[in-house]
């Protein structure tokens, strides 16, 4: 949480050792083969023009703030962003359910250095330091992040200014609960229809 503490989950998630990533072991060696295959500095290259197009299109929508250096020289194809007036929690969320796009919420393991972004002073971190260990993260400063890659297109950038767009101007289709606990939205009234993706 803080360069002088951090704040552990709960059992059980705190004691799960995990599996080995057997599976990850071997889809890392196929990306590397792939990357060997396209070039370090084509896939840079495209990163790069990636990002400086994606910096461009984020700066059309009314109340966001990319967060960090505003030119490709100075970062790679990861945007950090705070939409003004709507917690970046339920920008994720709404991304997510209704237009399809993955992105993360929060501090991104990173808190101190979230907090310096964000502006966070030392004595306000104490203070949400005190709240999340009361099991209360509603209000928590966070940011929402996206984060462009090889097989991603300037077509995946402006589906995401447009979703942006719409969530800026409040056009959106789901009622939001908060659950405080976590900090985290949900649409009200929505299950997940797994028969859609997967059956047996």
């Amino acid at each position: 949480m803080t360069l002088e503490n951090v704040i552990w989950t709960e059992v059980p998630e705190r004691e799960e050792a995990g599996s080995p990533n057997v599976i990850g072991v071997v889809a890392l060696y196929a990306a590397i083969e792939k990357l060997t295959q396209l070039g370090m500095a084509n896939v840079a290259r495209h990163e790069q023009a990636l990002t400086g197009y994606a910096l461009t299109r984020l700066g059309e929508v009314p109340g966001l703030r990319v967060l960090g250096p505003q030119t490709t020289d100075a970062r790679v194809g990861v945007m950090s962003f705070v939409l003004a007036g709507v917690s970046h929690t339920l920008v994720a969320a709404i991304l997510s359910y209704e237009f399809g796009i993955g992105v993360r919420a929060g501090c991104f393991c990173a808190h101190p250095g979230m907090a310096h972004l964000l502006g966070v002073s030392p004595e306000d971190m104490a203070s949400l330091a005190q709240q999340i260990m009361q099991h209360e993260k509603f209000g928590v400063p966070g940011a929402t992040r996206a984060s462009l890659a090889l097989y991603n297109s300037t077509a995946d950038v402006d589906s995401l200014v447009d979703a942006l767009k719409a969530i800026a101007s409040g056009r959106y289709r789901g009622k939001y609960s908060l659950d405080r606990a976590t900090n985290e939205y949900t649409p009200a009234g929505w299950e997940p229809k797994f028969e859609t993706f997967f059956s047996i």
